[in-house]
């Protein structure tokens, strides 16, 4: 169709064979020619606006049928958008184009292709900071100013997204050919955004992108910032995720782990259960399937302990997590599990093995001969080797800390089974008197194995009075000796709770028992553990669930 003679002349064929041309550009003269001719391909651009803007959109495309392909040409030319004022006047023009109640499909078509030429000028834009320009193109696109700008950072997080996963090309992976430099740029340009649910998919691909590079490529100002918005819960981030960023940056991983800590001793916890949420939903157990972290996290556990003395709580603490990591390494796939001896590098694998097993995946009438196969082997470990360092002692009597359950059970198969009681006694008095200088842990055994014939003798009876007890508890407040002392109210305890008569006087006994020792938190403790497993186990009457529930909240008021 002939132009009308109003119109000034426009030469479009000759920028259009230029723009085809500038596409093609790969050497550096071709280059220089886009460069050279760009003051007047702006001029030209004006002309074109300033023409367009006087016309009907339909009538402009039906006169200048190469605008088209023109414009969407320029529009992906950096040199073009890069130069002065030219990228505004591109985005003007495809205004001019756009049809705002489109008749038809073509016109629909038209206008779905001027918007995201739109939006990838915007996206480029180095003057979209001046709200009123940039106002009249987001309200062509169709949007407010919020949901444009909630696309863009979509648009914007995704392209970025695909560019650091690689794209898959003649079936090689050329994700190493994003500089480092790009990458720790991008990882900077997220620090203020970080906690911007939109963001979780460049952040998750972020600290899952290595690239190749020896040293750390993201910046630790993110590493840092992600992990703080981890910790107080303002974002969500995967498992696979957590466990990049803490394998990455060890300071994070600790950071975790004392946040952990501090949270469960600051907060007023009522039973194992609500301990073993708050683990989990840390994520540590499940990162801990990675020996490094696991080591890490375990030190850092090691170090409470000598800290607090081994205090219930911390212990507690210890063995739900262990119970939490081996649930997580055992439900992996075999093929990407590691080794116990990862885990547990330094320790007789045999003993590690026996330990890990957990109760439930033995049948209940093996789990005195198993304990009884653990104690032989520590104790042979400890007395025959000849072991006499305080830290090659620790780190053995650590181990088996790890595995509390077992302990338990091996006091409660005292009084519930019929057992050789040397070997379980021996395994308990090991774990609360784990030195013995000047015969400690063989007066332990002695005192122990005192009470325990004293209780065994009553476990029977089906009445009991307090003063049927005091023989024990007198006893046991006369031995100076803390750790002869809560071995003796482990086996007081669970003389209450798993006799027939002990039901009767447990309240008001164990009420005595924790006025006169400093043992409340220890019992608490106990009880605690207790009513998880039986939770668990289900296996327990419910006279004892009762009274279970019936100690535990009497004790909550006093720990």
């Amino acid at each position: 169709m002939a132009q009308d003679t109003t119109a000034p002349k426009l030469n479009f064929e000759y920028w259009l064979d230029k723009a085809i041309e500038w596409g093609q550009a790969t050497t550096l003269e071709s280059q220089k020619d886009v460069c050279l001719h760009l003051p007047q391909l702006q001029e030209f651009l004006h002309q074109i606006y300033e023409t367009l803007k006087h016309m009907d959109s339909i009538v402009a495309i039906q006169q200048f049928p190469l605008i088209g392909q023109l414009l969407g040409r320029l529009c992906w030319n950096p040199f073009v958008i890069g130069y002065d004022e030219s990228q505004k006047t591109l985005m003007w023009c495809l205004c001019c184009l756009y049809s705002s109640e489109p008749q038809n499909p073509v016109e629909l078509k038209a206008n779905s292709w001027i918007r995201s030429l739109l939006c990838h000028l915007l996206s480029s834009s180095k003057w979209e900071s001046n709200e009123a320009e940039t106002s009249v193109f987001i309200s062509t696109l169709g949007y407010t100013s919020a949901d444009y700008y909630c696309c863009l950072v979509k648009n914007m997080v995704f392209s970025l997204v695909t560019e650091l996963r690689g794209n898959q090309f003649n079936g090689l992976n050329i994700q190493g050919r994003v500089s480092a430099s790009h990458v720790n740029a991008v990882s900077l340009f997220c620090l203020p955004l970080v906690t911007l649910p939109d963001l979780t998919p460049l952040l998750e691909t972020l600290l899952l992108y290595h690239g190749g590079a020896s040293k750390e490529i993201l910046s630790l100002e993110f590493l840092e910032a992600v992990n703080e918005a981890f910790l107080k819960k303002k974002i969500s981030l995967s498992e696979s995720a957590i466990c990049s960023l803490w394998l990455r940056h060890l300071p994070s991983l600790e950071k975790a782990t004392l946040y952990l800590l501090d949270r469960l001793f600051s907060s007023q916890l009522n039973s194992v259960e609500e301990v073993a949420g708050i683990i989990k939903e840390s994520l540590l157990p499940q990162a801990a399937s990675h020996p490094a972290i696991f080591r890490i996290v375990n030190e850092i556990f090691k170090n409470a302990v000598l800290e607090t003395d081994g205090s219930p709580e911390v212990m507690t603490i210890i063995q739900m997590f262990t119970q939490l990591f081996l649930q997580t390494h055992q439900n992996e796939n075999k093929q990407h599990t590691f080794p116990l001896k990862a885990y547990f590098p330094y320790h007789h694998q045999p003993l590690v093995t026996a330990l890990v097993r957990r109760p439930f995946e033995l049948p209940t009438t093996h789990w005195s001969q198993h304990l009884k196969h653990i104690s032989d082997m520590l104790r042979e470990l400890v007395e025959d080797t000849n072991i006499s360092s305080f830290t090659d002692l620790f780190e053995i009597w650590f181990l088996v800390a790890h595995f509390g359950e077992w302990l338990d059970i091996a006091a409660e198969q005292l009084l519930k089974a019929a057992v050789e009681p040397d070997a379980l006694l021996w395994l308990l008095a090991f774990y609360y008197c784990p030195q013995n200088e000047n015969q400690q842990r063989t007066q332990t055994m002695v005192e122990a194995q005192a009470v325990y014939n004293h209780l065994m003798m009553l476990f029977s009876c089906t009445v009991l009075s307090v003063k049927d007890l005091e023989a024990a508890v007198h006893s046991m407040t006369d031995i100076e000796q803390c750790c002869n002392q809560h071995l003796i109210t482990h086996l007081l305890t669970n003389f209450l709770l798993f006799s027939s008569g002990g039901h009767m006087i447990a309240q008001e006994f164990i009420y005595r028992i924790t006025e006169t020792t400093d043992t409340s938190k220890g019992v608490y403790s106990l009880l605690t553990r207790t009513a998880y497993r039986i939770n668990h186990n289900g296996k327990e009457n419910q006279r004892t669930v009762k009274l279970l529930n019936e100690l535990l909240q009497k004790l909550t008021l006093k720990v």
